[in-house]
């Protein structure tokens, strides 16, 4: 018997977007970093230099539509952690030690990203990768709307 394949539908994108996350925090476990944590030390590490901590909390919240005052306290552990630094007026930089903690994190999970990726033909990536980003931008809508109820 032949399993057919599922159409693309929330609970495939969750299924695989929950398992992927899971090899990623399995990683960032053993470095005692958190998700929210990691997805904002890359935004401080892909930065041309210091980032106005607004535009940090901003991304954060855009990618992973957390609360703004969580975002801030994320950025908090990471000062205090040493991960992260204030740096002239509203700004924040990525230190030495925060830099190769993400290098370090990104590097160990690379491995496992290509075993995941492999084989999978360049135009079905290409394929889902535009889905997806459709979704998002339809999904990003949406929640701008439900926003726009409760204010």
């Amino acid at each position: 018997m032949t399993t057919a394949t599922p159409l693309l539908d929330p609970r495939v994108i969750a299924l695989a977007h929950y398992a992927g996350r899971a090899v990623l925090e399995n990683v960032l476990a053993r470095h005692g970093v958190t998700f929210q944590q990691s997805v904002t030390l890359r935004l401080a590490v892909v930065a041309d230099g210091p980032v106005e901590r607004e535009q940090l909390v901003d991304g954060v919240v855009g990618a992973l539509k957390n609360d703004p005052a969580e975002v801030e306290g994320v950025i908090d552990e990471l000062i205090a952690a040493q991960l992260l630094a204030p740096a002239e007026g509203p700004r924040v930089r990525i230190t030495d030690a925060g830099r190769e903690l993400y290098a370090r994190t990104a590097g160990e999970t690379a491995p496992f990203s290509a075993r995941i990726y492999a084989g999978i033909p360049e135009e079905d990536l290409a394929v889902a990768g535009r889905v997806l980003s459709l979704i998002t931008e339809r999904a990003d809508a949406e929640l701008a709307g439900l926003s726009a109820l409760t204010e």
